[in-house]
C-alpha cells in the first residue's frame, strides 16, 4: 500500500489500468465523488469482502474515503488478498481540492 499526496494521486489516476474506489457509505457517496469512482462500502464488511474479491488483481486501485483512515484499512485488506497496487489518498476527500461530481 502506498499513501499518496493529492498531487501524486492526481497524476496517477489518469493512467491506464486504474480504478478509483470510494469506500465511504452511500450517504457520504451521495454528497459527491471523485469522477469515475466505484462505491464499495467498507462499513459493510461482508459485502466489502465479496466485492473486493471480485476485483481484477492486475489493475491499479486508488482508494479514498472521508479522511483517509478507512481507505487505508481497505488498502491493507486488498493487499492481504493479493491486490498489490492499492493506493490510499492521504487526507481523503476532505482535503481533496480537485473536482468532484455527483454520482449517477
Amino acid at each position: 500500500m502506498k499513501n499518496l499526496t493529492q498531487a501524486e494521486w492526481s497524476a496517477s489516476i489518469s493512467k491506464e489500468n486504474t480504478v478509483v474506489l470510494d469506500v465511504r457509505t452511500p450517504n457520504e457517496w451521495a454528497e459527491g465523488i471523485i469522477e469515475n469512482a466505484v462505491l464499495i462500502n467498507i462499513l459493510e464488511p461482508e459485502s466489502f469482502m465479496n466485492e473486493i474479491e471480485k476485483l481484477d488483481k492486475n489493475k491499479n486501485y486508488y482508494v479514498y474515503c472521508r479522511s483517509g483512515a478507512r481507505s487505508g484499512q481497505a488498502c491493507q485488506v486488498m493487499n492481504s488478498i493479493g491486490i498489490h497496487e492499492a493506493n490510499n489518498l492521504n487526507g481523503g476527500i476532505l482535503e481533496w481540492t480537485g473536482e468532484t461530481v455527483l454520482p449517477n
